[in-house]
């Protein structure tokens, strides 16, 4: 009897996955998988596990349940950050699921399933506390960032509001080769302060105690997305179809907490920054 019952809950879990893959575009049901861009620079969302040298982080945890649910691979393609978009674009990828974050401009070119919640972050090197008390305190300072993000825009427009027209020298930006980079910069004083995604510094900072302060609150807040191309919005439907059921289940809410995540959580999946119903 729990013979038969195993086996009746088994053709039940294929019949669902089968069900749920018809929503796939037809290419992606022949190839069994999806191919997701990445780069592994940005824990705890994407990274190299520094004694395996596996791909390891939130992104690939979520990515690959997302698989499961819709009942086929995922095979992950390491890609620079700024060829992201190009390789979207040519087909050399299905999507990009690498810490994005959904802004109108990218939206002119690509499509988003949203499934966090970010922003720009100042953090500082620990022992410097006392000479930041708060945001303003950057005006005429020297400020590292990842030149590859939204990150560089939004710094010098929080600048030109927050500084230049309060009369106060502008923020002297240095673009970065990702947010490795900044915090290394930032740690050997080249810099007086780095910006990055406020979802990472909970992780940074439990990786390297007593190193860093956060100052004030993100100087935005948007969503974070797995991007596809315009023209592919049944793959999008179906990735957020598949998202919404993680989060229905539970399986979302794990990820996060595994990763210390849930100060970025989101309660509801969103296309291009409209929650789904």
């Amino acid at each position: 009897m729990m013979f038969r019952l195993l086996l009746s809950a088994a053709a039940l879990a294929l019949t669902v996955n089968a069900a749920q893959a018809q929503a796939l575009p037809e290419r992606i049901k022949a190839a069994g998988k999806i191919v997701i861009a990445q780069t592994p620079n940005y824990p705890p969302l994407e990274y190299k596990d520094p004694q395996t040298n596996e791909l390891t982080g939130f992104d690939i945890d979520l990515g690959n349940a997302i698989g499961k649910e819709l009942g086929v691979k995922i095979d992950w393609q390491e890609v620079s950050f700024e060829q992201m978009a190009s390789a979207l674009q040519t087909g050399r990828v299905d999507v990009i699921m690498s810490g994005m974050s959904d802004t109108p401009e990218r939206q002119e070119i690509m499509d988003f399933a949203d499934y966090l919640t970010s922003g720009a972050q100042f953090f500082i090197q620990n022992k410097r506390e006392g000479e930041f008390k708060t945001l303003t305190d950057f005006c005429g300072k020297t400020i590292g960032a990842s030149r590859r993000t939204s990150f560089p825009a939004e710094v010098a427009a929080w600048s030109e509001e927050n500084c230049v027209k309060a009369g106060k020298p502008a923020i002297k930006f240095i673009g970065t080769e990702g947010s490795a980079d900044a915090r290394t910069q930032l740690r050997q004083a080249r810099i007086d302060a780095a910006v990055q995604g406020s979802e990472t510094l909970p992780y940074i900072m439990k990786l390297e105690p007593d190193t860093y302060k956060v100052i004030g609150e993100p100087i935005t807040a948007q969503y974070q997305g797995i991007a596809f191309p315009k023209k592919e919005t049944q793959l999008r439907d179906a990735v957020a179809g598949a998202l919404k059921r993680l989060v229905a289940d539970g399986t979302y809410t794990k990820i996060v907490e595994k990763y210390g995540m849930q100060s970025s959580a989101i309660k509801a999946i969103a296309v291009n920054g409209k929650p789904l119903n």
